[in-house]
């Protein structure tokens, strides 16, 4: 990146406090019409989002416990970051001159200073004390947010006393945040969060934190791809086997990317600038071509809900802000927009493109934080680059297969096929045992025509966050493809078999990936007295994806190959042969094809619903017969 190129991005001082609003790039009259298209689709989704969550707010001044909060459609318990919401509700209050936004913004933070604000200036997560506390950050992030920009529509005494309490949780991230106190989206949003809020309080020593957390972070990029790493707890942070670090996409591009960018741009900071630059690139390469966030491989994937992470904000600002570095940034933010409106109903968004066709009630969490970035946009619009979908994604036009090193990931491309195979072994080390795509897994099928074919879920569904997760609706049937055994009760798959290698080449028109990889259960523990070694051969050409499946040794017990597609209960299924079926697509028809029967695993031909990534699937198996060769197609036409 040339210098003159960030000289020039620097003067984005919109997304700053206080700095000149002369020499910026562009005025919102400068603008596009298409870049005034995303305005007006981002306005009119922020209206939808608002009036939802005003719908489910609870106006009970009896019960104080309850009072101003955020009611939750899917959860039995009221989030208590639900006071997020003050930001787009006081920038609705200010565009509209509506008092039903001044006075729903007064509630949650009413409700959150009767129920989880602490004497330290924290804010915790839910109503117990001793629950965590970390999250201040973010509600103290939408609180100065909405006091710089749309403080002046509150009364005096109310401003005056919400700035207060404002300098209170900065205290407290003051005084708690390190760079590697616990996952980096932590101290990473602070760096933004801590300069914003010395700005709103006048505070320089908490500026000065935010610059010391600001040089810090800079480490904490992968080597290779210049991934930002570190979600995973501190006491657990060492390399895995494989030396990878752990990786999150969706905490990455819907958190922590977003504070780093507006803080660089703001404090022109160049070294930073060019690292988040290559890092923005390195993550769009995992968006699909709907704008959906390809994070099956990440570790902290139980949150995975296709259009992004379930407790984030929002990829829009980081992609938004930097769309005039690279063009396609700006697809992206528009996009991934799209999604989000295509996966919203009643106000509110649901938690992923299967929910609402399947009748699963959306959390109210997803909406109040996503809402925080498209006011954020607007708020910042004079001084926006131009923001269209003019440039192509790069997993639009992508031919051929890419090995991410730092995550040992791979990424395949052939006509209208994507796919991803991942063997990265970097866990979130939590107290449940779960699994992301692993094992040489396929994390994701995606064909242009038809759109979105598999999608790994996790290994076993666990609540690993019981206050941010919906609990799994029906059976849980795992939807990442893999081979599976089960030997007296107990399940053994490649999904948990973390040395796993892939190997990759492309040669006369046909991408092949090689899995070797063996059956384990849930502890890691091999298989005995059957196969436990195969080969998954992955064949990509352009009319059709195959999988092959080898054993190493024979098979005595029974064995299958699992292969869940991604199918709402809406579309029609026709069982062509025992070995073939049709599956009937909006778009197109899709096609699987056998060497051996194909049968529906366990729910009598109905779909499986999976919280990760919130899809209804088909799950489709085919078992080994003798110890021949494995063989299963997918064509679309």
């Amino acid at each position: 990146m040339k210098r003159r190129n960030f000289l020039q991005l620097s003067t984005l001082a919109g997304v700053g406090l206080s700095l000149p609003m002369s020499g910026l790039l562009q005025s919102c009259a400068d603008h596009p019409e298409h870049s005034l298209e995303f305005k007006n689709l981002i306005s009119g989704l922020l209206k939808d989002w608002s009036d939802g969550m005003l719908k489910v707010q609870i106006n009970n001044p009896s019960n104080l416990e309850v009072h101003g909060a955020l009611g939750c459609p899917s959860c039995s318990h009221i989030h208590g970051r639900c006071m997020d919401a003050v930001y787009p509700f006081l920038y609705m209050a200010d565009k509209t001159g509506d008092e039903k936004y001044i006075e729903g913004a007064k509630l949650v933070m009413l409700w959150a200073e009767n129920n989880v604000s602490q004497e330290n200036g924290a804010w915790t997560v839910i109503k117990n004390p001793k629950s965590w506390k970390g999250i201040t950050i973010f509600g103290a992030i939408a609180l100065a947010e909405a006091l710089h920009y749309h403080g002046h529509v509150l009364d005096e005494a109310t401003r005056k006393a919400w700035i207060i309490r404002l300098e209170k949780a900065g205290q407290y991230i003051y005084d708690t945040f390190t760079i590697d106190f616990t996952n980096i989206n932590y101290p990473g949003t602070a760096v933004y969060g801590l300069d914003l809020i010395g700005g709103v309080v006048n505070r320089e020593d908490f500026k000065a934190k935010s610059k010391e957390l600001a040089q810090q972070v800079k480490a904490y990029f992968t080597p290779n791809e210049g991934l930002l790493f570190g979600e995973c707890k501190k006491s657990s942070s060492k390399l895995s086997e494989k030396g990878l670090h752990g990786v999150d996409l969706g905490y990455n591009v819907e958190e922590t990317l977003n504070s780093l960018v507006m803080y660089a741009l703001k404090k022109k900071d160049e070294e930073l600038l060019q690292i988040l630059t290559k890092s923005l690139n390195s993550h769009l390469e995992f968006m699909l071509p709907d704008g959906g966030w390809d994070n099956s491989w990440g570790n902290r994937m139980y949150k995975w809900s296709y259009w992004g992470s379930r407790t984030c904000d929002g990829s829009q600002p980081a992609f938004g802000m930097m769309a005039n570095i690279n063009p396609a940034f700006g697809t992206a933010a528009i996009k991934n927009t799209e999604l989000l409106q295509r996966c919203t109903a009643d106000g509110l968004i649901h938690g992923g493109p299967g929910f609402i066709e399947a009748g699963i009630p959306p959390c109210v969490h997803h909406t109040f934080t996503h809402a925080k970035p498209l006011a954020a946009l607007l708020d910042h619009w004079d001084h926006l680059p131009e923001i269209n979908a003019n440039a192509s994604l790069p997993r639009a036009t992508t031919d051929g297969v890419k090995h991410f090193k730092d995550l040992d990931v791979y990424l395949f491309a052939r006509g209208d096929w994507r796919g991803t195979v991942s063997a990265y072994d970097a866990e979130y080390h939590y107290k449940e045992d779960y699994r992301q795509a692993s094992g040489g897994a396929l994390g994701v099928l995606y064909h242009n025509k038809v759109g979105l074919l598999c999608a790994a879920s996790m290994a076993e569904y666990h609540l690993v966050e019981k206050n941010n997760q919906q609990p799994q609706p029906g059976k849980d049937i795992c939807l990442t493809p893999r081979v599976e055994v089960f030997k007296d009760n107990v399940w053994y798959t490649n999904l948990y078999d973390l040395p796993a290698t892939v190997a990759s080449s492309d040669e006369n028109g046909t991408i092949k990936l090689v899995a070797n990889t063996k059956l384990k259960n849930v502890d890691r523990k091999e298989i005995t007295g059957t196969a436990s070694e195969f080969d998954i051969v992955y064949n990509c050409s352009f009319n059709e994806t195959e999988i092959k499946v080898n054993s190493i040794q024979d098979i005595i017990e029974k064995t299958a190959f699992v292969l869940p597609i991604v199918s709402p209960t809406s579309e029609v299924v026709t069982a062509i042969s025992d070995t073939e079926i049709t599956i009937k697509k909006p778009e197109g028809l899709v096609t699987i094809k056998a060497n051996a029967p194909i049968k529906t695993k366990e729910i009598s031909g109905k779909r499986t619903f999976n919280m990760v990534p919130g899809v209804e699937a088909l799950p489709l198996e085919v078992s080994f017969v003798n110890n021949d060769e494995l063989r299963i197609t997918i064509s679309v036409s």
